[in-house]
């Protein structure tokens, strides 16, 4: 995959309570902007989704595809794209997670491949609106409680 679009976020809470939103996949549809639906496909021995199927509306791109989970404690979790989609072709990325103070640093890392040709500068735009958009999202969620 191509270089990562990386940005960060300050949250007002502990790793903890960010890591619960993320986790909390069927929620997405409800504050994650494009997710439709995501369904847990799969969950490991800690109860933790490892797999979850995703539908998604952005759009020019929509689209269905699976994400494979490795969660690294309170640290983080990454992805990788394991059935890729239509319009995507890959798709990996990861939160990053610190303590900052009374909150948490959440840093939010995400490669896209298309199978549709797009220039690369177009892409790079495309996904730091995804990154941003994101974090302020997870942000708003988790302050809300």
């Amino acid at each position: 995959m191509a270089d990562r679009t990386r940005a960060g976020i300050v949250i007002g809470a502990d790793r903890e309570s960010v890591l619960a939103v993320i986790a909390d996949f069927p929620a997405y549809p409800e504050w994650a902007g494009q997710i439709r639906q995501a369904r847990i496909l799969q969950t490991g021995p800690d109860g933790k989704a490892t797999l979850v199927r995703f539908v998604l509306d952005a759009g020019i791109i929509k689209d269905e595809y699976t994400l494979g989970y490795t969660w690294h404690g309170d640290e983080g979790v990454g992805w990788r794209m394991v059935e890729p989609g239509l319009m995507l072709s890959g798709l990996e990325g990861g939160y990053l997670l610190a303590d900052a103070g009374t909150g948490t640093e959440v840093t939010y890392e995400l490669t896209v491949a298309l199978k549709v040709p797009m220039l690369g500068m177009v892409k790079r735009k495309a996904e730091k609106v995804i990154v941003d958009t994101a974090l302020r999202e997870l942000k708003k969620r988790v302050e809300r409680g």
